[in-house]
């Protein structure tokens, strides 16, 4: 069974975030909240990590995996970006956007989109995911946990645990997060195509 860990919204514990980010480093998935429903996580490079994400959502090799980023500078090392796109990406950060964008050297190639090479980038505004990221030091590799067959995300610390525990390392409850994925951007072609309606308000990108 997963770890359950029970963290403060506001001033995370450094001891519990510590520890979660020690099961991350050992190549454990987790459970975590975000601004836009939970996710599971795992560390940069972690193949096995993302099998087991692909098996619990059933997602296929199209799928856009996301880096979770503690900041922009970060998050540029992991992505191109022209100036235009840099400027629209900055205004929307952190908020409850995706961004697909074309992947630097820096990503794992098997987080990318097999013909497109391109991954998915965020900087979420949620205390707890912030110190994680923090304490990790690099992004994290995530997908909304959203499960097969389910129109809505699971947004509770205790159900995730219940339903999932057995295929996770650790679940991190922090209260109150997002119960609406984030709104997806992609800006890897000529035009801006909105791959998902979700939180993050579409206007600045339509």
């Amino acid at each position: 069974m997963a770890r359950y860990f029970d963290v403060h919204p506001d001033n995370p514990q450094p001891r519990a975030i510590g520890q979660v980010i020690d099961i991350v480093r050992d190549g454990g998935l987790v459970a975590y909240p975000t601004d836009s429903c939970f996710a599971l996580g795992c560390r940069l490079g972690n193949a096995d990590g993302l099998n087991r994400i692909r098996a619990i959502r059933q997602l296929d090799d199209k799928h856009h995996f996301t880096l979770v980023c503690k900041d922009f500078a970060q998050l540029g090392q992991f992505v191109q970006l022209d100036n235009a796109t840099f400027r629209a990406v900055k205004a929307a950060t952190p908020g409850k956007y995706t961004f697909i964008l074309p992947a630097t050297r820096e990503v794992p190639r098997q987080m990318l989109h097999p013909k497109k090479r391109t991954v998915g980038v965020r900087i979420p505004e949620h205390t707890t995911t912030l110190a994680l990221v923090e304490a990790l030091g690099e992004p994290m590799i995530s997908s909304t946990l959203l499960l097969p067959g389910e129109e809505d995300p699971l947004t509770e610390g205790w159900v995730i645990n219940d339903e999932l525990g057995n295929q996770l390392d650790a679940v991190v409850d922090s209260g109150d997060c997002g119960v609406e994925p984030t709104t997806v951007v992609d800006l890897s072609g000529e035009e801006v195509v909105i791959a998902r309606y979700g939180a993050g308000d579409p206007a600045p990108f339509e």
